[in-house]
């Protein structure tokens, strides 16, 4: 005799089957950019800033939530919709502008793999990036051939690997409960930690999350006799629990640096905290976080690559093989990595250009999820639209300061 589930387990059930976009959003606050500035932030002043990353993913899940509503609800990107709205002169220069950050955010991504073959197997940095762009056109290769459910597997999965590798070293040297309580508590400590500040917090919401979110939500595979409130709840609970996972993660980061790397030479790089967690905790941790490293790079290659190819087609109406689109793109990485200069110092500056991006993402995003005749019923109430302003205006703020304060040395 067949038995059906039924009642709350077939709810949870279903509910599950809604989940899965956040977690490839999630990503970006993961990638090799956000590696080096907790790393940089522990070592540095130790566990003073952890109410930053607490913060910023606060945030995130506002903004982000907003990104995927947006997309479930219209049933189209970010980009689509402003592709629609703009005249063609503004359409152009948008999509300029959203590229160039497209291009930056894949920067960082090569760069991250690149370093992390390289400490795993001595590769050298350009083979590196090669190879990072190669394993991310299979990656891409499967949500082409089987899906965008195939494509969601594998990210989380890279995803999971990543958490492991930079959380396992938090078990073999537990942080300071105290210290810890206490970095909860918003204070900064001079010019240094408040450029490491608006660095960590201001680049936290990633642009090209934004636009990718909103795309992911939209093509997300869920049954058509779904209500539209139903998936708005799973979309929040997916939201909010890929955000937590992600700032767990870059929260032990930064845990693990504050506990092992105070005080050691040459931790302002990548290599180089990598040469200190090894040499404090051991050559087996110094393995998994190179293996995260690793995990961080070829996801959010990946990730980057796929948000590309959204902006391209919702502004320009362009759609381009997500294959040929990481072929071109991973040029300039390629051709930067060959240049010899620093990669630590390339990371740096993908995350000033990324800076600029943020308010032609958050701006819009706020006020067309307010839009009556967009989202109808489901547009923002009026606490969460002063909420959601608040939040862009303090991102905003906050990378204007950043700017200012990296060109002003």
């Amino acid at each position: 005799m067949t038995r059906t589930v039924a009642g709350p387990r077939a709810g949870r059930a279903r509910l599950f089957v809604l989940l899965g976009p956040a977690f490839v959003a999630a990503i970006a606050y993961v990638d090799p950019g956000n590696v080096a500035a907790n790393l940089t932030a522990g070592a540095r002043f130790g566990y003073l800033l952890v109410w930053v990353l607490v913060a910023a993913n606060a945030m995130a899940v506002l903004v982000q939530y907003l990104s995927a509503k947006l997309g479930v609800v219209t049933g189209r990107s970010l980009p689509e919709v402003l592709g629609e709205r703009l005249p063609r002169p503004a359409r152009l220069a948008y999509w300029v502008q959203a590229e160039i950050v497209a291009a930056a955010t894949d920067l960082a991504e090569v760069i991250g793999g690149a370093i992390a073959l390289h400490l795993l197997f001595g590769v050298p940095l350009v083979l590196g990036g090669i190879i990072t762009g190669v394993v991310s056109l299979l990656v891409l290769a499967v949500q082409q051939q089987r899906g965008q459910r195939a494509f969601e597997g594998v990210v989380t999965t890279m995803l999971a690997v990543l958490t492991v590798g930079f959380c396992a070293g938090l078990f073999f040297s537990p942080p300071d409960p105290a210290a810890m309580l206490a970095g909860l508590v918003p204070r900064l400590a001079g010019a240094d930690s408040v450029l490491l500040a608006a660095s960590m917090l201001g680049a936290t919401v990633m642009p090209h999350a934004i636009y990718l979110h909103s795309s992911l939500a939209r093509d997300h595979l869920h049954a058509p006799s779904t209500s539209t409130p139903r998936i708005l709840r799973a979309t929040r609970i997916d939201v909010v629990l890929a955000l937590i996972l992600a700032g767990s993660v870059n929260i032990a980061m930064l845990l693990l640096a504050a506990a092992n790397l105070p005080g050691r030479e040459g931790t302002d790089t990548i290599e180089g905290a990598h040469a200190a967690i090894a040499g404090a905790l051991g050559p087996v941790v110094g393995v998994l976080f190179a293996v995260g490293l690793l995990a961080s790079g070829l996801a959010s290659t990946s990730v980057g690559a796929y948000a590309g190819a959204e902006i391209m087609s919702g502004l320009l109406r362009i759609r381009v093989s997500l294959l040929t689109r990481r072929l071109v793109t991973l040029l300039p990485a390629i051709i930067l990595l060959m240049t010899g200069i620093s990669p630590t110092w390339l990371l740096v500056v993908s995350q000033v250009v990324l800076s600029f991006g943020i308010p032609f993402a958050m701006i819009p995003l706020v006020r067309l999820t307010r839009d009556r005749e967009l989202l109808g019923e489901h547009r923002n109430a009026l606490t969460t639209q002063v909420l959601a302003w608040v939040v862009a205006g303090v991102i905003v703020a906050l990378n204007v300061t950043l700017l200012w304060l990296t060109f002003a040395g």
